[in-house]
């Protein structure tokens, strides 16, 4: 069957069941696209409505660009540039639209599914210069942002103001378009959610240059398809984020953390659908395995507070009193040591909290510091099949010949399993973590889970996407993007693109 190029209408809406065989062939001719190369009338074009020392041209552009923290996705873009407003933003767009040009935005790079690499040249906008805050609306419990303001630029604004941003992804160092563009979940969405759920209004460029308002600072919305939801979680396939209005709560005035060891990782998530059931819901419930714990002792120069066990639970209580948190996690040490738990560490100030949760956020460097390459799964599962995933990557480990690591949110069953490479040839490698990577995504949907919790799929991970929920699903999202970019401008072959 010969398709035709991409025309932004799904042809596939009218194929019979029995002609969808090999649909991904067919959305790969579908999709594939010859996009205007960039030449000098279009960089002066572009000089002349932003500023020249502004934008960069091939080699101008650092190696940073061509890839993101994770670097197993590469891709140079054939112009970089630093826009400085929403405007300057819209008369990109509408240009490359003109033009066909493609065009990908780009916030601090933390990503690690390739979402901000371009495959295929064209114009990077790189955020960060947009990184104002614009207002604080504390009768309504709001902040309004640029998309390049920092994660933990946000936090720190909004805590001396005695409020509270609750998603946090971990990589503080990401900006907020970033966060919203992957829909970033973190250690704290346990108890308060993802960062969908904080965002009560955006301000995006469409890829044809229009601005586009959706939302405000209203609680309720019900005024038809939800496009805010769609924007978040898109990995800037969509639409441009230049603007967002977060919600914000009051700051808990008492934290208090709790290091849990236990015999076995099995035992440690075990308990964790109890303290569930009995409606004790801690900030954040992590767990670790001590392979990992080891690693981040040897990266960080510094000791755990405990590394004997095989498994350990970190949880973050808050509230505002102690005698409220001391109440709850009261409950949750009993049930932890009724399930097994070896002992209950009590962390209550901020050098003992430092001190934990220090190593749990180097987890991932550490591991990349332990070896010559990385790749990551980052499947979600149901909370009472976390065991069952990693103790399978255990039994894949030894099959394989392969060290896999693993750490993550046992709250919400999201699960970050690194593969590393150590000493394994190219060809060795990448035959390897094909192998376990299929694996690994079959059983996650064996066990009712899906292929992302919280760090998208980009170019990385389309394969198990489309694996996972097959042609009418890819079908659905296809027409999606079809209605926001009918050229396919926009970051293309991402997510649902082959």
């Amino acid at each position: 069957m010969n398709w035709p190029k991409y025309s932004g209408l799904s042809s596939l809406w009218y194929l019979m069941p029995n002609e969808r065989n090999n649909f991904k062939m067919d959305l790969k001719c579908m999709c594939s696209k010859e996009y205007k190369k960039i030449d000098k009338n279009d960089l002066d074009y572009l000089k002349s409505i932003t500023d020249s020392s502004r934008v960069f041209f091939k080699d101008e552009i650092s190696e940073d660009y061509s890839h993101d923290e994770l670097n197993t996705v590469r891709g140079y873009p054939e112009v970089l540039i630093e826009p400085l407003n929403t405007g300057e933003v819209s008369k990109i767009m509408k240009y490359a639209y003109e033009k066909d040009i493609p065009v990908i935005a780009r916030g601090s790079g933390t990503g690690l599914v390739g979402s901000c690499v371009p495959l295929n040249g064209g114009i990077m906008l790189s955020m960060l210069r947009m990184n104002k805050i614009l207002e604080l609306d504390q009768e309504n419990l709001t902040l309004t942002v640029e998309p390049g303001v920092l994660l933990m630029e946000i936090a720190k604004f909004v805590e001396d103001h005695d409020l509270f941003y609750p998603p946090d992804p971990g990589e503080i160092s990401a900006t907020i378009g970033g966060n919203i563009s992957t829909n970033a979940g973190g250690m704290r969405a346990v108890k308060y959610g993802v960062t969908r759920d904080y965002v009560m209004g955006l301000e995006i460029v469409l890829p044809s240059g229009t601005v586009f308002n959706p939302g405000g600072k209203v609680v309720k919305d019900s005024s038809g398809y939800s496009i805010i939801d769609l924007v978040c979680g898109s990995e800037g396939t969509l639409a441009i984020v230049t603007k967002a209005i977060l919600k914000l709560l009051p700051l808990p005035k008492k934290t208090i953390s709790l290091l849990v060891p236990f015999p076995d990782l099995k035992t440690a998530i075990g308990s964790v659908p109890k303290i569930i059931k009995a409606k004790k819901i801690p900030t954040a419930i992590e767990f670790m395995q001590r392979e990992v714990i080891l690693a981040a002792e040897e990266y960080l120069g510094k000791k755990f507070p405990d590394n004997s066990a095989d498994a350990y639970l970190l949880l973050t209580f808050d509230g505002n009193s102690k005698e409220e948190i001391e109440k709850d996690y009261g409950v949750v040490a009993e049930i932890f040591i009724s399930e097994g738990a070896y002992d209950v560490f009590i962390s209550d100030t901020d050098e003992r909290k430092e001190m934990v949760w220090s190593a749990r956020k180097a987890l991932l460097e550490a591991l990349r510091a332990s070896t010559s390459e990385i790749d990551e799964c980052d499947v979600v599962v149901p909370r009472n099949k976390v065991a069952d995933f990693i103790n399978y990557t255990d039994s894949l480990q030894k099959e394989n010949g392969i060290r896999i690591r693993s750490f993550g949110h046992a709250g919400d069953g999201n699960l970050h399993v690194y593969v590393l490479r150590d000493s394994l040839d190219e060809k060795t490698w990448k035959s390897k973590l094909s192998q376990v990577f299929k694996k690994m995504y079959s059983k996650a949907e064996e066990l009712g889970g899906l292929v992302s919790g919280e760090h998208g799929i980009g170019y990385a991970k389309k394969e198990f996407l489309s694996s996972h929920y097959g042609i009418e699903f890819i079908e659905l999202m296809i027409g999606i993007k079809a209605a926001f970019d009918p050229k396919n401008i926009l970051n293309p072959g991402k997510i649902c693109q082959f």
